[in-house]
Parts: structure tokens; C-alpha cells; sequence
């Protein structure tokens, strides 16, 4: 943080009154219904405005504070880019008559208004097809789960109004990388720079890929000249990448890593962690608070072949808001996952 500290309004207006009264003798700035009292709260205001944005640029000057625009400037000069947002796609299906057809670019809408366009024309071989959708705005927002009813904007001759969303439904929308995001990356850099293939440099190369929040590097994964790699989406529902996403970043990492050693790219597999809670009190609000405590601890804490301690379950737990007291009875040790395995929160019983 920087040492910059803005003054408050009142002392600036303080300080105001007393020049105008120091520098115009028999004056007295302070009266309720003065000219001059006016004067010094409207220079005060001023000048407030010109500390606060003294203050903020005092936070763009470096980039462990910059925001905004100024931290995208400043990851440029490493090198590095804002990952853009992505849209969702997956594929619904449409009902109708035989040899209908469902143009490309047809517009279909979700119950919100959030609006999909079909990808290439599609002709009914039976009373139903399926049809490749794409989110028309980027971002999360675009994710819809399997089983959603979207109704086309404009009617389609011999094709129903609605259609349904596909297993595993419109998924793989990423929001606009956020600025902690964008600085964590930026920091690594600075901290860690490029080194030819380094177990830092395939992280890196990694994170580049829009959507994914983490990854983890093991050097002779399989034998010497090999080099794993597992990666996890935090943005989603489900964080495990899909075989699509594996396939976007070998593609990403490949192009960037040394041709000698061999990529070993994989999902982690997610270990479900039990628990049994006795907690006090036995509200659903606290229930609810302690379940986005320990989601927040798993999404921190949990890596392939990394340890959650018992110390840090109780943490969390504890932390809840409205919680006075627990037990955790379940699990009863450390949660340690093996190699290639992240653990995720499980069921949690209420005892």
C-alpha cells in the first residue's frame, strides 16, 4: 500500500478558514452565513478532489496496486494480457417436422432474457435435432444447465418455439479476467521470470489459458524428459477441466515450451470430503454460511497430493457467521490427497 494518505474534508476546510482569516486581518471566515466561509469550503472541496486523485494515482504507480487500466498497462510490459471473456456454447435439442430447417444465426432466448445463436443450418432428419448454440454475450452469464427450456426470438417454420439444453449443458463461459486475478499472474512474472521451461514457466503458460484459476507442474511426471501438468477452472460449477479444456492448454503450452521434453497434460481427480458437523446454532443461515466457508477453504487450500488440517477446518467453520460453537466429528483426520487428486467438499451432515 502506498504511504499517501488523503486529508479528510473537514480538516481541509480548516486549514482553509484559517489561511483566509490569517491572510485578511479582522476577518473571520468561520461566521455561519460568510463570504469567506463559502470560499474556504468550496477551495476545501477542491482541493479534496485533487488529493483523491492524488491518492489514486498514488495506488496505479506500482503494479501490486494498480487497477484497471493501469494494471493491464503494466502486465503489457511483462508481457502479459487480460484474458478476454469467452461465450458458453453446448448443444440443445429442437423438435419439429421432418426436413424442417433451423437456420444459422437463429436467435433463441433463456427465461432472463439471455440470448444464444444456433452455429450451422440444421435440417430435421426426424421430429427432432440437435443444434450447436453460442452464448451472443461472453461470460459466465451464458452458462446454462442441462435441461433448461430457450424459446426462439423469431418463429421457425415447422420447428416448436422451445428447445431444450443438452447434456452436459451450455458450459465453458469465463468472465473477463478480474484484476486480483491479472496481479497474481503479473507478480509471478516479476518474481519468477521466464527461464526456458522452468516449472514456473509451464504454471504461467498455463494460467494464460482463459479460465483456468490454477495449476500445478511436475517435472519427470513419468521418467525423465516428461513433464505433468493438471490444472483446475475455480470459475465453474464443476472446477475439473473438461477433455476440450485439457486439449486448450496442451495447445497453448505446446506452443510455447521447448521441444525436447513431453507434456503430460491431465484433469485432477476430485476426492469428495465428507463431513459431520454438530453445529451450534442448528439454523439454516448458519448452515448455509459455514457451507460458503468451507467451499472458500477447499477452493484456497486444496491441491494434488496437498493436506487441509483439521486446524483449518475448525477455522473455517468458525469463521461462519452466527456460528457459537461445533464439533467436527467427521472428518477425524488431516484431508491428504494423493498424487493426481484434489479433495472437494462433500456432503455434510448436520449432526
Amino acid at each position: 500500500m502506498s504511504d499517501f494518505e488523503r486529508p479528510p474534508l473537514t480538516s481541509l476546510i480548516t486549514q482553509a478558514q484559517d489561511d483566509i482569516n490569517g491572510r485578511l486581518p479582522g476577518a473571520d471566515s468561520r461566521l455561519r452565513r460568510s463570504v469567506l466561509g463559502v470560499f474556504a469550503k468550496v477551495w476545501a472541496g477542491l482541493i479534496h478532489g485533487v488529493y483523491g486523485f492524488l491518492a489514486w494515482l498514488a495506488q496505479q504507480l506500482l503494479p501490486d496496486t494498480a487497477t484497471g487500466e493501469w494494471l493491464a498497462r503494466w502486465a503489457s510490459i511483462w508481457g502479459l494480457t487480460r484474458k478476454a471473456a469467452t461465450s458458453a456454447a453446448g448443444a440443445i435439442t429442437v423438435s419439429g417436422t421432418i426436413t424442417s430447417v433451423v437456420p444459422a444465426g437463429t436467435q433463441l432466448q433463456r427465461s432472463d432474457g439471455a440470448l444464444f445463436v444456433t452455429g450451422a443450418e440444421v435440417t430435421l432428419a426426424g421430429v427432432t435435432a440437435v443444434v450447436q448454440v453460442t452464448a451472443v454475450v461472453a461470460g459466465a452469464g451464458g452458462i446454462t444447465t442441462t435441461g433448461s427450456s430457450l424459446t426462439f426470438v423469431s418463429p421457425v417454420a415447422g420447428v416448436s418455439s422451445s428447445a431444450t439444453v443438452n447434456t452436459p449443458g451450455i458450459a465453458a463461459g469465463t468472465d473477463e479476467e478480474s484484476d486480483e486475478a491479472l496481479r497474481g499472474r503479473l507478480l509471478a512474472r516479476i518474481r519468477n521470470p521466464p527461464q526456458g521451461g522452468s516449472k514456473a514457466d509451464y504454471e504461467a503458460w498455463a494460467l494464460e489459458v482463459a479460465g483456468v484459476t490454477r495449476a500445478w507442474v511436475y517435472p519427470r511426471h513419468s521418467g525423465a524428459g516428461t513433464v505433468g501438468l493438471t490444472f483446475v477452472m475455480d470459475g465453474r460449477e464443476d472446477i475439473i477441466p473438461t477433455e476440450d479444456d485439457i486439449a486448450a492448454v496442451v495447445a497453448h503450452v505446446e506452443a510455447l515450451m521447448p521441444v525436447t521434453p513431453e507434456l503430460l497434460c491431465f484433469a485432477p481427480i476430485p476426492d469428495a470430503i465428507a463431513m459431520t458437523i454438530a453445529l451450534t446454532p442448528n439454523t439454516d443461515p448458519v448452515k448455509a454460511a459455514v457451507l460458503a466457508q468451507l467451499e472458500d477453504l477447499f477452493s484456497r487450500e486444496a491441491i494434488p497430493a496437498g493436506t487441509i488440517s483439521l486446524n483449518k477446518i475448525n477455522e473455517a467453520i468458525s469463521l461462519a457467521e452466527g456460528e457459537t460453537d461445533h464439533t467436527l466429528t467427521i472428518p477425524a483426520a488431516p484431508v491428504v490427497s494423493a498424487t493426481g487428486h484434489i479433495a472437494r467438499l462433500g456432503t455434510v451432515t448436520w449432526a
